[in-house]
């Protein structure tokens, strides 16, 4: 692995046929999507909702997971879409914000939970493991177009990126930080625990509120710790404020909201025992 992603020169096009290109970015997309919701629907019958209701669910969460991860990412780089308002559809060249998403699905969730009478929750708890899952996924597609890695480096698992992907401050560098990866890893780490969490409460016939709670306060939790800290040898183009990356101001405030979450869950389970 350390040789082949130090030698191998990755290309955003995987196979053309004339004017059509297929680009592996979309290929790890539409990976990542299914292997989610292989995942989702394995465990539904154990949340007991009907696999119908899910594939409802999904259509909307993919959809509109796409367009607010697309809006994300235009409002960190408006001046630019303003210029080239177009670029903003070329959804196949990258820059998908997975914060824009996981707001987006919030939203979606909620929404969908109110419609259908199924608490929130429930069907949140259901979608994180898969969500992380896809997650891993589809960070290659960032490996093949060539974006979201990090420092320059002389590691030997360092990323060759060509000269018209480099900043110009990084110009005499040839290989940087394989930032994608260890999203990636980090990414397949947080759906291991919860999937292993899942499959112990489904044993213990011990899925309920509070875990569904806990179950999707802790992938906020961890993605928001993973990503915080990969933001410091991230070298994309971002708004930071008082030195701090936006992404990472934005991580704090989803660990924070998790953690008032997780401790209103806390103090109302203490006071009906009482």
């Amino acid at each position: 692995m350390i040789t082949f992603l130090h030698s191998f020169h990755p290309q955003p096009i995987l196979i053309s046929f004339g004017l059509i290109h297929i680009y592996w970015y979309g290929l790890f997309m539409v990976l990542g999507i299914t292997a989610a919701l292989f995942v989702i629907l394995k465990l539904t019958p154990y949340y007991h909702l009907e696999k119908s209701q899910i594939f409802d669910l999904s259509f909307w969460l993919i959809i509109l997971g796409l367009v607010g991860s697309r809006l994300y990412d235009d409002l960190l780089n408006l001046p630019y879409y303003l210029n080239h308002p177009v670029d903003s559809l070329k959804i196949w060249q990258g820059g998908l914000a997975i914060h824009g998403a996981i707001v987006a699905g919030l939203i979606v969730i909620w929404i969908f939970s109110k419609k259908n009478k199924i608490g929130f929750w429930r069907l949140s708890a259901l979608i994180v493991p898969g969500l992380a899952l896809g997650q891993a996924i589809g960070r290659w597609g960032n490996y093949f177009n060539q974006e979201i890695f990090g420092q320059a480096t002389n590691l030997p698992w360092g990323v060759p990126i060509d000269l018209a992907n480099r900043p110009l401050s990084y110009i005499n560098s040839p290989f940087f930080q394989p930032t994608f990866l260890y999203e990636s890893l980090g990414c397949f780490l947080i759906f291991l625990i919860l999937l292993s969490i899942n499959l112990y409460r489904i044993k213990k016939t011990a899925l309920n509120r509070q875990f569904f709670i806990w179950s999707t306060a802790g992938y906020v939790i961890l993605y928001s710790i993973l990503r915080f800290f990969l933001e410091f040898i991230r070298i994309d183009t971002t708004p930071d404020f008082w030195g701090w990356r936006l992404p990472q101001i934005i991580s704090l405030l989803l660990v924070l909201a998790s953690l008032f979450v997780l401790t209103l869950n806390s103090h109302a389970s203490s006071t009906k025992k009482q």
